[in-house]
């Protein structure tokens, strides 16, 4: 039973995550760096910016943080389903999916 359920106050956690954007025209790198407190993980993305298109570096920026976003959520997603595979939770083909309807903006 959850202490929710309970009548005791919720637990909370803060995990800290911190995004680095590297600028090296015509590519912008993203970085993040998620810490649990348990565990450190790490991911990475890239955009490149079209030789065609003008100068605009925010764009890149938010390409590089979106893409190394979503690589974030699939290794937590990664990582849940194992940890659910190593306590004996029902068996299911592949990690999660990345998106669900429960979620919101």
């Amino acid at each position: 039973m959850t202490d929710s359920m309970r009548g005791g106050p919720p637990a909370v956690k803060e995990w800290r995550l911190n995004l680095y954007l590297s600028e090296h025209d015509p590519d912008t790198t993203a970085r993040i760096v998620l810490d649990t407190g348990d565990n450190v993980l790490e991911s990475r993305a890239e955009a490149r910016r079209s030789p065609y298109d003008p100068e605009v570096p925010e764009i890149g920026d938010e390409l590089a943080a979106g893409r190394a976003l979503i690589a974030m959520g699939r290794i937590l997603l990664r990582a849940a389903d194992g940890d659910m595979k190593d306590i004996g939770a029902a068996d299911i083909e592949g990690p999660s999916p990345l998106w669900m309807d429960r979620e919101w903006e």
